[in-house]
């Protein structure tokens, strides 16, 4: 018996997540933070790890991690965490939890792929409303394809991946006001952007935000966060594999969080790092550069899949983006060295 004739048909349509090998490359495709921990914070991590139970479960909500997040990124009171393996396991729980027969999910588009992928994995009606030529958000188009969709589950990514723009928040509050359905705003690079709906999460009832610890600088440990209405969490829970998240992962977000001025000063010399390769990347000739509040930019060159393979053979890899992003590459922000290493084979692959 082959798989296809018993694996479901969007399934078999589906591409696995394919990740490039990166070995001795200099790494500009996958928005990770650039900056390893201090020596002397990495041998105080390494002890704390050290006596952590391994033939123990973990606490299955993360209570710790959940009460030392909240106290640090501020979550307002009434409102309640639940911890994911990443952002993507939450993506998936939240898609599982509200995806009845026949209902829609909606997002702009381009935006972060898992959103279309699960809710093919859950036999959601995916409806992707595109963006602006420019990449900005079209909020009255959104608006009218809502009232005629009438989606479940709504996802924006504020700011947008793969495209780094902030949307305006007065388009936000139009979209939240006019939902019938939960409406999830993915703050992933809300450290880059500086802008967060956190604080609103009481004056709207259809409404979660989404985080992750992953762009702060602990992309290898797999930790997202989502904030919501004890209502939604409480549910949400229920989707939740028993341990989904470990021990390792949370000994160390623990570590982590009690020294979260260290990740914090990491970001503030990204930003800064950003506007110096903006401006560079925006003096090549040919090259457009898309606005960006993220930790990385969206840049259409003349010949994309030529560039990205140029850039490639000299050892920078970035991320050559889908055909619906036409001659477009994906370029995180690195270290200022990575960055005049990408611009001087930039030159030399254009």
């Amino acid at each position: 018996m082959s798989p296809e004739k018993l694996v479901r048909p969007e399934i078999l349509a589906l591409t696995a997540y394919q990740v490039p090998e990166a070995q001795g490359m200099v790494k500009l495709d996958a928005m990770e933070n650039p900056y390893p921990l201090p020596p002397a914070l990495r041998r105080e991590l390494a002890e704390a790890l050290s006596r952590v139970d391994l033939n123990r479960y973990p606490e299955p909500t993360g209570r710790r991690v959940r009460e030392l997040l909240a106290r640090r990124m501020n979550l307002p009171p009434g409102m309640e965490l639940l911890l994911g393996n990443g952002s993507d396991d939450l993506i998936q729980i939240i898609t599982l939890a509200v995806a009845r027969p026949g209902t829609t999910m909606m997002y702009p588009a381009p935006s972060f792929v898992m959103y279309g992928v699960n809710a093919a994995l859950c036999g959601m009606k995916a409806v992707a409303v595109p963006l602006r030529e420019d990449f900005s958000f079209d909020a009255d188009a959104f608006l009218a394809r809502m009232r005629s969709e009438r989606p479940a589950l709504l996802f924006i990514a504020y700011p947008n991946n793969p495209t780094g723009v902030l949307y305006p928040e007065e388009d936000i509050l139009r979209v939240i006001g006019a939902a019938e359905g939960l409406v999830v705003l993915d703050e992933a690079y809300h450290v880059f952007a500086g802008r967060t709906f956190m604080q609103r999460l009481g004056e709207h009832p259809n409404l979660v935000v989404l985080r992750t610890l992953s762009k702060l600088g602990l992309a290898g440990i797999r930790l997202g966060y989502l904030a919501g209405r004890p209502q939604w969490i409480e549910q949400f829970n229920k989707v939740r594999q028993a341990y989904n998240v470990n021990v390792l992962t949370q000994a160390a977000a623990l570590f982590m969080l009690e020294r979260l001025e260290v990740l914090e000063e990491q970001a503030a010399r990204i930003r800064a790092e950003r506007a110096t390769l903006g401006a560079a990347l925006a003096g090549l000739p040919g090259v457009t550069v898309f606005p960006s509040q993220a930790n990385f930019f969206l840049v259409r060159v003349p010949r994309a899949e030529r560039t990205y393979e140029a850039l490639k053979r000299q050892g920078v890899l970035v991320r050559n983006l889908h055909p619906g992003l036409r001659d477009c590459l994906r370029i995180t922000v690195g270290t200022p060295d990575e960055n005049r290493i990408l611009l001087t084979a930039l030159q030399e692959a254009l």
